[in-house]
């Protein structure tokens, strides 16, 4: 009982990650405008930020109900193709957007003030609606993105950890409204960056597997890179370091961990962080003058 909790927290842990950090960034945004409108004497205005952000969030949903259905009707091929691009897609994003937060959070508060006040100027108040539903729907839509390529092998943990990161973001925008809470956003995204994309190198490994399965079952000869490089594991499966064992799964979900790899699987798992992790710190570690420039 304990092992089968242990590891539903476990495989929860990357769906909340996405959540959170997803509905983070939307949250912010809301709450920017929000105070900024307070701020210039605008408060009535907020109605208009909450119809954009309100159908960003029903638009969101819809598509990940859209892609649930035709995930759900896949099968053989298909279905494996569908996950292996599901999970390489996001991967993509995913890192995409940890690098272009890292450099852009110092300056996203100067700029949506901006649009605020030229949207104000002009007088069309739609506007304001019209950045919060813009800014929500692309945060949603990389949501719905990463949720699919996770849910497809885990929906009942996806479905914990996507809940409790939801309702964590809102508890925290909550008190940011109420000015009672406070943090350093930049320490934040710099640190959950991190957790993701170790979640995401793991994304990256079984999207790659996925297509190695698809492609061993459409009769294509992968040769070497397809043969495992290593089987470290136990003959029994309730062995704990079994990748289905207790500490086996938990490792799998946190890190993607495999117990009999392919070649291809290791050596994308290792590029992805020669080459991002690389970066990554490269980022964080850049003067705050040169990531402007």
């Amino acid at each position: 009982m304990i092992h089968m909790s242990l590891e539903l927290l476990a495989l929860a842990t990357g769906p909340f990650l996405i959540m959170f950090r997803e509905s983070l960034e939307a949250a912010l945004i809301i709450v920017i405008i929000a105070a900024y409108l307070n701020k210039i004497g605008k408060p009535a205005l907020k109605r208009y930020l909450y119809l954009g952000s309100g159908a960003a969030i029903l638009l969101s949903i819809i598509l990940g109900i859209a892609l649930n259905i035709i995930y759900g009707g896949l099968s053989g091929v298909a279905e494996q193709l569908f996950e292996g691009t599901a999970a390489i897609t996001a991967t993509a994003v995913l890192t995409y957007m940890i690098f272009w937060m890292g450099r852009n959070s110092y300056r996203v508060r100067e700029e949506l003030h901006g649009k605020v006040d030229v949207t104000i100027t002009t007088g069309n108040m739609i506007g304001i609606a019209v950045i919060a539903f813009i800014a929500v729907l692309r945060e949603g839509i990389e949501t719905v993105l990463f949720l699919t390529a996770v849910a497809v092998q885990q929906p009942v943990a996806t479905l914990i950890g996507t809940v409790t990161g939801f309702a964590t973001v809102s508890l925290l925008a909550f008190l940011m409204f109420k000015e009672i809470y406070s943090m350093n956003l930049r320490n934040v995204f710099k640190y959950s960056s991190i957790l993701l994309l170790v979640f995401a190198a793991g994304l990256f490994g079984f999207g790659v597997h996925e297509y190695i399965e698809a492609a061993e079952t459409y009769g294509v000869d992968v040769g070497f890179l397809a043969s495992h490089a290593y089987d470290i594991n136990p003959s029994d499966e309730l062995h704990p370091l079994h990748e289905k064992g207790s500490v086996g799964s938990i490792l799998k979900a946190l890190i993607g961990y495999d117990g009999n790899p392919e070649w291809l699987r290791v050596f994308a798992y290792m590029g992805y962080w020669t080459v991002i992790g690389f970066y990554v710190m490269r980022t964080y570690r850049m003067p705050l003058q040169r990531r402007t420039a």
